[in-house]
């Protein structure tokens, strides 16, 4: 039996809570959603994620190709993709180099962190909106909408992955036996993670200045708070203190508490990168000025050259 002081939320922990609880009531992710629902699902996108990822080469391959198909048509979806196909190889490689203390464990972290990515992805693209979680489906919708500056679809996008789906990861994978070792890997895939998502950060504000585009810093900045309530780097241990809940919770009660909190801090932090704290003459106009030049291609081409 768990004891009862471990489900007791951190001081961080609590306020993100309450954050998360104010914020996700301004946000009615099932309404978000409508604007796709009227059309049709696209076959041969869902062909690159029908099916489970079988390896970590796999992970590689069907995401690039996803976010080349979605980049060519302009959706902004591919965004996120752009980002987080970069950490996949990099992950790989880490692994390939002997970084981890348990690579097999580590390869099979990254083959279920992308599924739970393509799980979310491919129900949206079926329309079958009940099965995305709400985190994603802010983002997958507000993508759909065109309503969203790059920045945002990135920001969308890592927020969903990190503050929603490492929770759930961990669960699949499992972290016993040997947890230390396995926490020990966890710490070398996050440090991977946050390089790479400073990277992001750098990337984005040299884009929009690169395109005339100048103000994009008010959005990032905190950045920590744009992209998980908990901060990123408490966002990663806020998804390992849920995987030792659910792993050492004895009945429903435990699992139903931590999906409640993950979903919580998610989707408030969603919120308040869909509505953050800038004024609305500043917001229309970093949307005016993306409008008129393709920032999308600008970030993949910036992302390439740094990665």
């Amino acid at each position: 039996m768990i004891p009862i002081r471990a489900t007791v939320p951190t001081a961080t922990e609590a306020r993100a809570l309450l954050t998360g609880i104010v914020r996700s009531a301004e946000i009615d992710a099932e309404t978000v959603a409508t604007a796709p629902a009227d059309d049709a699902p696209d076959e041969t996108l869902l062909g690159h994620v029908s099916t489970p990822f079988s390896s970590v080469a796999d992970v590689a391959e069907r995401l690039g190709r996803t976010e080349a198909y979605l980049r060519e048509r302009g959706d902004p979806r591919a965004v996120f993709l752009t980002v987080y196909s970069r950490m996949t190889a990099a992950v790989g490689t880490a692994i390939d180099d002997g970084a981890f203390l348990n690579p097999t464990w580590a390869a099979s972290y990254l083959v279920a962190f992308a599924d739970r990515y393509r799980r979310a992805f491919a129900a949206f693209e079926r329309r079958a909106f009940e099965s995305v979680p709400r985190p994603w489906l802010i983002a997958f919708a507000a993508a759909a909408r065109g309503r969203t500056l790059v920045a945002q679809d990135a920001l969308l996008g890592i927020n969903a992955h990190i503050a929603y789906d490492l929770t759930y990861t961990l669960g699949d994978i499992g972290i016993d036996p040997d947890r230390d070792r396995k926490r020990a890997d966890h710490q070398r895939i996050n440090a991977i993670l946050a390089r790479l998502v400073q990277t992001m950060q750098d990337v984005l504000v040299e884009t929009y200045d690169a395109v005339g585009i100048a103000g994009i810093d008010r959005l990032l900045d905190p950045f920590d708070d744009r992209v998980a309530l908990v901060g990123l780097r408490g966002s990663r241990e806020f998804a390992w203190r849920n995987a030792v809940l659910r792993a050492d919770g004895a009945g429903g009660l435990v699992g139903r508490y931590v999906d409640w909190r993950t979903e919580t801090v998610s989707t408030g932090a969603a919120a308040l990168i869909l509505a953050p704290d800038i004024d609305a003459a500043t917001s229309e106009r970093l949307r005016t000025a993306e409008s008129g030049v393709d920032a999308a291609r600008a970030f993949h081409e910036a992302i390439r050259r740094r990665l």
